[in-house]
């Protein structure tokens, strides 16, 4: 019986191979794209799920806004674990982990590498999240100054198959730059423990943890410094608002006097300037896609991406659908006279309902197993451009499993149902005659068609936003010429060398400029501090970005100075002037007249500045970004950035290396383009946009081919009435006209319903730049027209091939 109803299935499905080809394929398809962005969204929605107190970790981060600047930093200061914990009953228990920037200098005999992901950590660290501790006692590795525990991997490369326990390694070039100077953290360390390497879902990973305790500074009492990323483990089931309530009136209590004795103001007051100050908790969940603030240890995903690219999935996977069922029902009715025939045979109708749910289950099985191989086939570029590393072994899963599944038996079934169900229903005198009513099945099938192209327009519309404003990022005039920039950020390590080698790079032809700073818009790479005018109001306090350059910075990156001067590399005075952006100029009240002003620095009188230019302003950080008060100061700082002429760049960067190695830094030769560095700061956009193109071509794709196959079954369904028209003298345009216009109309309907829905989803996505596109009137044009094209093209074949067929054909069989 089984063998029966399958030979019968493959029978049925093989007589109509197009319709047949078009199901497969675009459910396949579908199937891929869905399984493919399933993956990855997943992936991204379970950042910091395997520890295992998730729920219940919250991280506290500052909010604050000072002279129309927010600040939003994922670093705090440093009494606020201690106090939190301790003034909190809901608070089980708090831990600070200091990221440190430097590259550090590690050596364990021979061995000798630079390693840059280092930080200071509480014992605590390990009450709240789950690291798994190979070698050592979790409970007491950063107990004591100068403890380090190391990652497995750290561990491996300086101590291969030997216990590094109770080993010491040395440390140099690692240290803090806070409000008392730079705090020297280089010495020898012992090894106290070895934890496994976090996941890759984990919104942060270190090579080596240091204990706390060797920073003396960390038992700061300052609420107004600090970059302490700090957590808390809190009681389960706590409330999240009412706990932010008692946060407020902690951080208020502690805020206040600090603030009025640095800045002469009452909290009350300082807020009613326009300025505010806070701490928020935020999920630990939330970090990697709802978290954007300054400071992260790493860069993060982004909710709005994740959501766009799950409604792609969602939607791909339902017109796949729609056509799958529009063509199975639509190929179903063909078979009337069929079941007409079997009716009279003596075949029941739960052996009708067999035969088609066979047919349709048969039909999705096939397309599920293309659709695997698809998504097998597809996942090394779908990582590559979205920077990810899911593996195919991940659809192993239990859930995973369960949707695929689930997914087949629910598609067969619904594709199945109408002419399983519905259709074995009708009298045999009828199906034979062919006497049904189709009218509420084109209705539905006029919907989904309607759907299909609503979806595909805003797709288009989509694509061709993110486009322009990938257009816009690099053709935006950003105040420097970031072109042929060579930058080399550790040329501090060539130390008292540096200049000599800098002398000898200038020599060379090729390098029209050289400044010594590590100071980078592309970065960013600033730091920032307070100032307030000399002979304005002490209270006015302004938060400027810091830069320290050299009087080659402004030339070599072919910024611009609008008012006053550059600084004079020959002056003995320079390191008492500074330079002002426009934003900064204005923020201080003196974009009239900047010059000569006197700038006094974080409080201290004794450190005063004298405005002696204004630089055009630049985009130190990203377009996401306002450009915000900046100042210069003279102080070259230990990095080279290099203005290359001329074609021969590889072998300018092979001369610089081995002038690098014949100063014997032993250290190797590392390089980097301004260029490129700034390209990198918006490579989750340009990933965004080659992924939405890609989508959006397979779904355009798989919506003209349920297109194309209804256009197809109609043709069939309605060769006859052609026959006839062309008899009685029908031209070939008027019957492509008449084959078409229903469809052209519900596509118009589609562009209707689409490019809102687009237009709402950019101007959204857009909100996240400050600097923008707008989506103009031609953008929705150029999107229409490339709707009716494709639909156009998609109708044309047929709709001619059949308008050009001879009657003749079409009628005999009458």
């Amino acid at each position: 019986m089984i063998g029966n109803s399958l030979k019968i299935a493959f029978r049925s499905l093989l007589k109509n191979k197009t319709v047949f080809g078009i199901n497969i394929i675009g459910l396949a398809i579908g199937i891929a794209t869905c399984l493919t962005i399933s993956l990855y969204v997943g992936k991204e929605l379970n950042y910091d799920t395997f520890h295992k107190k998730a729920n219940d970790i919250v991280r506290v981060v500052l909010h604050a806004k000072m002279a129309e600047e927010n600040i939003d930093e994922a670093g705090i200061m440093a009494p606020v674990a201690s106090t939190l914990r301790r003034e909190l009953p809901e608070v089980q228990d708090a831990t600070r982990i200091y990221k440190l920037t430097d590259a550090a200098k590690v050596t364990y005999g021979e061995t000798s590498l630079r390693k840059g992901n280092l930080v200071l950590a509480d014992q605590s660290i390990f009450n709240i999240f789950s690291f798994k501790f190979l070698i050592g006692d979790i409970n007491s590795a950063l107990s004591k100054p100068n403890a380090i525990v190391l990652s497995n991997e750290q561990a491996k490369v300086f101590f291969g198959n030997a216990s590094p326990l109770h080993q010491t390694i040395n440390l140099k070039d690692v240290g803090i730059y806070n409000e008392n100077g730079y705090n020297d953290l280089s010495g020898n360390y012992e090894v106290t423990g070895v934890y496994e390497a976090l996941p890759e879902n984990s919104h942060f990973h270190f090579d080596m943890m240091m204990s706390m305790q060797t920073f003396s500074a960390s038992e700061s009492q300052s609420w107004l410094q600090g970059q302490y990323h700090t957590y808390l483990l809190l009681n389960p089931g706590t409330d999240r608002i009412q706990l932010q309530k008692k946060i407020d009136a902690i951080a208020d209590k502690n805020f206040g006097p600090q603030i009025q004795e640095a800045m002469g103001l009452s909290l009350t007051e300082f807020r009613s300037k326009g300025n505010k100050v806070g701490i928020a908790i935020e999920e630990l969940t939330d970090i990697h896609l709802n978290s954007n603030l300054r400071g992260d240890f790493e860069a993060g995903g982004d909710i709005k991406t994740v959501q766009i690219f799950a409604a792609i999935a969602l939607f791909m996977l339902l017109i796949a659908c729609i056509n799958f069922m529009n063509l199975s029902t639509a190929s179903a009715s063909e078979r009337m006279k069929e079941i007409g025939i079997r009716k009279v045979l003596g075949s029941e109708k739960s052996q009708l309902i067999s035969h088609f749910l066979t047919d349709s289950f048969i039909s999705t099985a096939i397309a599920m197993l293309v659709g695997i191989s698809l998504f097998w086939a597809a996942l090394p570029m779908f990582n590559h451009l979205a920077d990810s590393n899911i593996s195919f072994g991940s659809l192993l899963q239990l859930k995973y499993v369960g949707m695929v599944l689930g997914f087949t038996l629910a598609i067969g079934l619904l594709a199945g149902a109408y002419p399983a169900f519905f259709m074995s229903s009708f009298q045999p005198i009828a199906s034979l005659k062919n006497k049904f009513s189709t009218g509420s099945s084109k209705g539905i099938r006029s919907g989904l068609v309607v759907f299909q192209f609503m979806i595909s327009t805003a797709l288009i519309l989509g694509t061709i936003v993110v486009r322009q404003q990938m257009l816009y990022i690099q053709n935006k005039d950003i105040g420097y010429d970031r072109s042929a920039l060579v930058v080399v950020r550790d040329a501090g390590y060539l130390g008292n060398k540096l200049e000599s080698f800098k002398d000898e790079m200038i020599k060379d032809p090729r390098i029209s400029n050289i400044t010594t700073s590590a100071y980078v818009p592309a970065g960013p790479t600033d730091s920032n501090m307070s100032a307030v005018l000399k002979d304005g109001d002490p209270k006015q306090r302004h938060r400027v970005r810091i830069y320290d350059v050299d009087a080659a910075y402004i030339p070599t990156l072919g910024m611009r100075v609008i008012a006053g001067r550059n600084f004079d590399k020959n002056s003995d005075q320079q390191s008492d002037n500074v330079i002002l952006n426009e934003t900064a100029a204005r923020s201080f009240g003196l974009h009239d007249d900047p010059i000569g002003h006197t700038l006094v620095m974080a409080g201290d009188e004794k450190q005063l500045k004298t405005v002696v230019g204004v630089v055009k302003d630049f985009h130190a950080r990203s377009l996401r970004e306002p450009i915000e008060p900046l100042m210069m100061k003279y102080n070259p700082y230990y990095g080279l950035i290099m203005k290359v002429t001329g074609e021969d760049v590889s072998g300018l960067l092979n001369k610089m290396e081995k002038t690098w190695n014949d100063f014997g830094t032993e250290e190797a030769f590392q390089y980097a383009f301004l260029d490129d560095m700034y390209n990198e700061t918006y490579v989750k956009e340009s990933h965004m946009f080659t992924i939405l193109e890609a989508f959006s071509l397979l779904t355009i794709f798989v919506a003209c081919l349920g297109l194309y196959g209804l256009i197809t079954f109609n043709t069939q369904q309605r060769v006859k009435e052609i026959g006839i028209r062309k008899t009685l003298g029908s031209s070939v345009t008027g019957i492509v006209t008449l084959l078409s216009k229903d469809y052209i109309r519900l596509i118009s309907i589609a562009l209707a319903i689409g490019l809102p829905l687009g237009y709402f989803v950019m101007s959204n996505w857009l909100h996240d730049f400050e600097y923008r596109v707008e989506i103009n009137i031609w953008i929705f044009v150029f999107a229409s027209i490339a709707t009716l094209l494709i639909a156009l093209v998609t109708m044309s074949g047929k709709s001619i091939k059949a308008a050009l067929a001879n009657p003749v054909d079409s009628l005999k069989s009458e």
